[in-house]
């Protein structure tokens, strides 16, 4: 771990207040819940178990939370108000970590975990477990009379999956360092009733990256079996033209019921995406490029760049544009490519180094047209605006090479090829 990165123990995470951006309390915390691995790999936490004021238990991902500090966590972003149902790759650490006997690799004798610390991965969100407090002896009196000491993660066996178990559990697990392409490719090759238990195994985030990399079929036969209320989370999580396009191989029923589940705002890009057809630059946009206002400054697009979610296609320009600078935005001024915002220092506003002379797509472009535009230009990414002046969207290279592709190309193009790619 880098240093400076802070540790801290989960049991005083218990019943610490969780705020959001704007300082309202969202609830408390009630555990954590963790995911174990294989290779002696440390488990993973994924998030936190919030109660909140109705009682109600919600899961906050730990790619949500940027402090826990002062005796309180601090979220951004909208927090998903649905009931927290565990699943069965996810342990909950204090519920099933705390007082569990396991045994210390060196002497194999067995302690018992008192508390457990979690560490923030260093330059990323991701948070693991790093240590164990635990005292030896074993139950009864003798427990609270024996020696504590805090041990690496590594130092006591009972906590890893075997490389050999059964069951989702630790599929999941060997999955965890591929790419989503990859492990698409893997679920496709699996029966129905094994991709659903993966699927079902799978947090929303990582379902929903994988999802956009299957087939039609294999998508829609995934979603159906997940409860409607996590198809809707899932569905929340994919980009908003990946998730109108599923949907828009549902029947008509089951299309309506999951958008009435999802988010009015997640919900509303998804509708407004489904309106256009499916060919032109309308129904292949993303709602959801980085926008910033005129008096933004280069510092503050770096920043917006950085964010590890966004796709390299969507992080190689932003789009500054007049409030409200959600889509559909106030009017369109242009776009600032990443190399500009490099050569700039950081307190210059983006307004004054936009680039307005690319003309825009209308969201009736055809796709033939986003094409050459794309290729005439060299560009990765293009606007999207309405007739007012609007920004509706930003079509990417990638969305365009996902419809210029045969229909079966992730199963012969790319896989057939794959040693070539690597050198082999």
């Amino acid at each position: 771990m880098a240093p400076g990165t802070p540790r801290v123990f989960v049991s005083h995470l218990s019943g610490v207040p969780v705020f959001d951006p704007n300082g309202d309390q969202v609830g408390r915390v009630r555990d954590l819940v963790a995911m174990l691995r294989i290779g002696g790999r440390p488990p993973r936490l994924l998030g936190m178990v919030v109660e909140g004021v109705s009682r109600r238990r919600i899961f906050l991902p730990m790619t949500r939370v940027t402090g826990i500090e002062s005796g309180q966590v601090i979220t951004t972003g909208v927090v998903n108000m649905r009931r927290f149902e565990q699943r069965p790759t996810e342990r909950l650490v204090l519920g099933e970590f705390l007082d569990r006997r396991v045994s210390l690799v060196e002497t194999g004798e067995e302690v018992t975990v008192l508390d457990v610390a979690i560490q923030q991965l260093p330059a990323r969100r991701d948070w693991e477990i790093d240590k164990y407090f635990v005292r030896k002896g074993r139950g009864g009196a003798l427990r609270r009379k024996g020696e504590t000491l805090t041990v690496e993660w590594s130092a006591v066996s009972g906590f890893s999956l075997e490389e050999h178990g059964q069951g989702a559990e630790s599929l999941v697990a060997t999955f965890e360092k591929l790419r989503p392409t990859d492990v698409a490719n893997a679920l496709h090759h699996l029966s129905p009733k094994r991709r659903a238990e993966v699927a079902a195994a799978l947090d929303d985030d990582r379902l929903a990256d994988v999802l956009e990399e299957l087939p039609e079929d294999d998508q829609v036969e995934i979603i159906g079996k997940l409860k409607e209320e996590r198809a809707a989370d899932v569905l929340e999580a994919m980009d908003p033209d990946d998730a109108a396009d599923l949907l828009s191989e549902l029947p008509e029923e089951d299309k309506e019921r999951l958008l009435t589940l999802m988010r009015p705002d997640d919900a509303a890009d998804v509708r407004r995406l489904m309106s256009y057809e499916e060919r032109t630059a309308g129904g292949l946009m993303t709602t959801e490029p980085i926008i910033l206002r005129p008096d933004a400054t280069v510092a503050d697009a770096l920043a917006r760049v950085r964010q590890s979610d966004l796709s390299p296609a969507l992080a190689a320009q932003v789009y500054v544009c007049r409030s409200p600078d959600e889509t559909p935005t106030g009017k369109y001024l242009g776009t600032v490519h990443f190399q500009r915002l490099l050569r700039d220092p950081p307190f210059t506003l983006v307004s004054s180094i936009v680039d307005s002379d690319l003309v825009a797509l209308t969201p009736q472009t055809p796709l033939s047209v986003v094409t050459s535009y794309l290729a005439a230009y060299n560009l990765v990414s293009v606007p999207v605006v309405d007739e007012s002046g609007s920004l509706l969207g930003a079509v990417t290279v990638d969305d365009v090479l996902d419809h210029l592709l045969p229909d079966d190309w992730r199963e012969t193009d790319f896989h057939g090829h794959e040693g070539m790619l690597r050198g082999r």
